[in-house]
């Protein structure tokens, strides 16, 4: 699988795109762990999230999963699109399958590419 080199990942299979405003999304790995993606609980644009804790929900045909935040902030954006058909989750997870943006205020343990490749390799 290849990873864009040019965001940061979490252990819990989010991705980030560190800009001032920042887009989040979860990792082809993940959608291809939860399978087919069919509705998307996203967090409401203005609200603070604080990174490491649940910020939304992801309901695939297998689960539920906590949507975790990557980071401290404020969302200012949501993909409607996404919401309005999230297998877009699964057929384009780095592009049109982005959840949200962000404000960042403050940022935890991210991971390049590399470490999250070695993390998910060792899974």
């Amino acid at each position: 699988m290849s990873l864009p080199a040019d965001l940061r990942y979490t252990s819990d299979h989010e991705w980030i795109a560190t800009d001032e405003v920042s887009t989040v999304g979860i990792t082809a790995h993940a959608a291809d762990a939860l399978g087919d993606v069919v509705f998307l609980s996203l967090p409401a644009v203005g609200s603070t999230i604080v990174g490491g804790r649940p910020c939304g929900e992801i309901e695939s045909t297998k689960s539920v999963s906590d949507l975790i935040a990557p980071a401290d902030g404020e969302v200012v954006e949501i993909n409607e699109a996404a919401v309005a058909a999230p297998e877009v989750v699964n057929r384009d997870p780095f592009g049109q399958g982005w959840l949200f943006r962000m404000r960042i205020t403050g940022v935890g343990d991210l991971l390049d590419a590399t470490a999250y490749a070695a993390l998910i390799e060792g899974a």
